[in-house]
């Protein structure tokens, strides 16, 4: 019970990483104010816990919303410990070549701009509570090309760099700031941007679980309550000397290219060291 009597805020609770660190920290003992945009997902949450939620709609793309999330929580409980800022969706996925100036800041509000605020108006209600943290969730996709959209990445990467900021800003309160980088993780946050009847959105997260399977060296897909399993770490005691930085949870996909890892692929350096033995023949 690492986090009996402790007040957690989770945004983008409805489903699928949000929804498995709602049902993880309540089944740890912290009384959790789930929020989303998502009132009917928010039901399923809480009716699935066997620990205390309260349920919250808010849009985190709306500053306001957001301040009465965090109003509300310290109100009703005395203040706030954790908050994992994680709502979030796949976001416009025009190339830079194509993206419009909509898309664009949707996206930034959506994934960025809503953690900026998620901190600033959760931190009054923080200053003090012994253990206090901030977890975000940013995303592989924030070290490259090649997992996502890029308004989506870019907007990651700044999430990773608002941490470490945000870590020096906050350290005066003693409160730690971190951030979380899934993997590819069996969830619908981009199945969902793409208009898929539910029998389709089934079919593709069972593709995206296969191509994840296949292209990292841990071969399952990866799930919902592998990343609140890192997030929980993140927030307790035990990650108590940890702050300003990020764990990355993605079955090791992004550890080097398949040759290194995979011995049924060629490796570039042993093709050019049989080409050395083979002219000396």
């Amino acid at each position: 019970m690492r986090f009996n009597g402790k007040t957690v805020v989770v945004t983008g609770a409805a489903s699928g990483i949000g929804r498995a660190a709602t049902l993880a920290f309540a089944a740890e003992g912290a009384t959790v104010y789930a929020a989303d945009i998502d009132e009917a997902g928010l039901a399923k949450t809480a009716s699935a816990s066997n620990g205390p939620i309260v349920t919250a709609r808010c849009d985190v793309t709306r500053t306001e919303d957001i301040k009465a999330l965090m109003d509300r929580a310290a109100a009703e409980t005395g203040g706030i410990d954790t908050v994992f800022n994680n709502a979030g969706a796949g976001g416009d996925r025009a190339p830079i070549d194509e993206i419009e100036p909509e898309g664009w800041d949707r996206t930034m509000d959506l994934l960025l701009r809503s953690v900026a605020f998620g901190i600033r108006y959760a931190v009054p209600h923080m200053i003090g509570r012994k253990g206090a943290s901030f977890v975000n969730t940013s995303s592989i996709a924030a070290i490259g090309p090649g997992y996502s959209p890029t308004a989506y990445a870019v907007a990651k990467a700044g999430v990773l760099h608002l941490t470490k900021l945000a870590s020096a800003d906050l350290a005066k309160y003693q409160i730690r700031v971190n951030a979380v980088q899934p993997g590819f993780i069996n969830t619908n946050i981009f199945t969902r941007s793409l208009g898929l009847t539910d029998a389709l959105e089934a079919q593709a997260k069972g593709a995206i679980a296969a191509m994840s399977q296949a292209a990292q060296p841990i071969a399952r897909g990866g799930q919902a309550e592998d990343i609140a399993q890192a997030v929980l770490f993140l927030a307790s005691e035990a990650a108590s000397f940890v702050t300003g930085t990020s764990l990355i949870v993605d079955g090791g996909i992004t550890i080097g290219p398949r040759h290194s890892w995979d011995p049924a692929m060629p490796d570039l350096f042993d093709a050019l060291q049989q080409m050395a033995e083979d002219g000396k023949a």
